[in-house]
């Protein structure tokens, strides 16, 4: 299933930032911060990369429903897969 683009800036933001949260942890690393902040700082990185995964999802789902489910039946399973790779 492809998704439209414009609606996927979001999630295109969402993991702009969680690419320059990695280069802070790397940084936090090398600079030898405390293992707390570290931890921290995976954790909301963790988090959004897992929602953009669930935006993703939805969007798909979002598009299914509003082309009526005609033909979605099978993206319908895949993205059910996919939700619950994610959980």
């Amino acid at each position: 299933m492809k998704l439209d683009p414009e609606e996927l800036k979001p999630v295109i933001t969402r993991l702009r930032r969680a690419q320059g949260q990695i280069g802070g942890v790397i940084a936090m690393i090398e600079d030898g911060r405390e293992c707390r902040d570290i931890v921290t700082q995976l954790a909301a990185i963790g988090k959004a990369v897992n929602r953009a995964g669930f935006t993703l999802v939805s969007t798909g789902v979002r598009s299914c429903i509003a082309n009526g489910g005609e033909g979605c039946e099978e993206d319908l399973a895949g993205l059910e897969k996919l939700f619950l790779s994610l959980a």
